[in-house]
């Protein structure tokens, strides 16, 4: 029996049915149309349920999920997903720079390297909750987290009830690291270097579609980007290959495709977040595409080398609509980092702020990432255990958090050799011919694609 993570239209109705609670739809009659048919509920930590449904079960999460498109949302007019509509609402929309200083390329260096640190330390314990991540990090004195995680030491007992990722643990745990291995959250700057290359900065949504196409295993996708590629294949054309059927539309997919915008725009955080929102619009809608743009905008300015995180933080705020949810959760987890000195307690409370939230959502990891930030202070150790210790998508949370923090010391050099040195300057990947390809020659390729009319620095 196959049962694909992500696509069964059973497995989609509950997560739409969130959504819909979480944007203001009131889905509260369709849900009880499918609890008193049998429907079950999304499920929890992984895209696939163990059963099949009925084939009448199927049929009516089909039908279910387009009502539920057609509900009203009450947060419509503070969340639009046009770019239009989303400058209207930002009354700090960054202004174009008359010059930028460019980063170097070491920088560019550093960034790639941070972000595959951050990956890969969070790997093994990607879906675990937020108490085995804490017990396995503990159990071998890597608390607060500061190196790789490693199964040498850990009790058996504890692995059996927590056991790492099982795709990851044969290459992400200390002992096991040769090299990056393939991750998503590498795989999608190398395809928008691509699609840099291929289209320049006036790219279209539908130039990604076909990059995605020509390039993109389906395999190596998941949640909104599978379900894109999906609607794609179904004769279904952007934007609404964001909409159609994707519960997933505000999660976290378009947010960790947004490095590459923003370092090629050093010092141009709004020409960041409009390439971040072509991008995301593929795939997302709402919040899911603010937090592209606001990581975007965020590394736009650290790329200059001239601004702290801090600063950093709030240019990604100004492209954000100020009363949209993920404005609200990022000034949230940014107050909290400054006011508790142990970050467990910011964590715990962000897992309180949240917990309506799938562990994938686009908003509280959104949130983890910019509190790791700030308590850190922009320390690249700091940054990196602190975002992969909130114990939500914890790979995609430290490759975000460690790329920025990298970014900013401004050299491969400043970070740590217990981080650097597995990775062997190598990154596999399925993308293009680029398997095997160093972090120094995505280093050149990135800063080849700034405009010239940059500085260089």
């Amino acid at each position: 029996m196959l049962r694909l993570t992500w696509v069964q239209p059973e497995d989609l109705l509950g997560h739409e049915l969130r959504q819909a609670a979480q944007d203001g739809r009131e889905p509260w009659a369709i849900a009880a149309r499918w609890k008193a048919a049998g429907g079950c509920e999304a499920p929890a930590r992984a895209g696939a349920s163990p059963q099949p449904a009925s084939r009448y079960l199927r049929l009516l999460a089909e039908d279910l999920l387009d009502e539920l498109a057609d509900l009203p949302s009450r947060s419509a007019e503070h969340e639009p997903t046009g770019l239009d509509r989303i400058k209207a609402l930002c009354p700090q929309w960054p202004a174009r720079p008359a010059d930028a200083r460019a980063p170097a390329p070491a920088a560019l260096e550093a960034a790639w390297l941070g972000r595959a640190v951050g990956c890969l330390l969070g790997k093994p314990v990607e879906k675990l909750p937020l108490d085995a991540v804490r017990a396995l990090a503990r159990s071998t004195g890597n608390w607060p987290l500061a190196r790789y995680f490693t199964a040498r030491g850990v009790p058996e007992a504890l692995l059996e009830t927590h056991p790492w990722n099982r795709r990851s643990a044969a290459t992400s745990l200390a002992e096991n690291i040769d090299g990056m291995p393939e991750d998503d959250d590498l795989n999608y700057p190398l395809l928008n270097l691509l699609l840099l290359r291929r289209h320049g900065r006036d790219f279209s949504t539908a130039d990604v579609a076909r990059l995605w196409l020509d390039e993109l295993p389906a395999g190596r996708t998941f949640t909104a980007e599978r379900l894109a590629l999906r609607n794609l294949l179904s004769g279904i054309e952007p934007p609404l290959t964001a909409r159609h059927r994707n519960p997933f539309r505000e999660w976290i997919g378009a947010l960790i495709r947004a490095d590459v915008h923003g370092w090629t725009n050093p010092g141009d955080p709004a020409a960041a977040a409009e390439q971040a929102h072509r991008d995301a619009t593929l795939t997302h809608t709402a919040n899911g595409v603010y937090a592209a743009m606001f990581t975007a905008a965020a590394i736009a300015a650290a790329a200059t080398g001239a601004h702290d995180v801090h600063a950093c933080l709030r240019t990604g705020l100004t492209v954000v609509p100020p009363r949209s949810r993920l404005a609200q959760a990022v000034t949230h987890a940014v107050r909290l980092a400054g006011e508790h000195p142990d970050f467990d307690t910011v964590v715990d409370e962000l897992h309180a702020a949240h917990q309506a939230h799938h562990w994938v959502h686009a908003i509280p990891n959104t949130a983890l990432i910019a509190a790791a930030l700030t308590h850190a202070d922009g320390d690249f150790t700091g940054s990196v255990g602190r975002a992969v210790s909130g114990a939500l998508d914890t790979d995609s949370a430290g490759a975000t958090a460690g790329g920025i923090a990298a970014l900013l010391t401004g050299d491969p050099a400043a970070l740590p050799e217990h981080w650097t040195a597995p990775l062997k300057n190598r990154l596999a990947t399925s993308v293009a011919d680029l398997n095997g390809v160093g972090f120094d020659t995505l280093a050149h390729l990135t800063w080849s694609l700034i405009p010239r009319e940059a500085s260089p620095s």
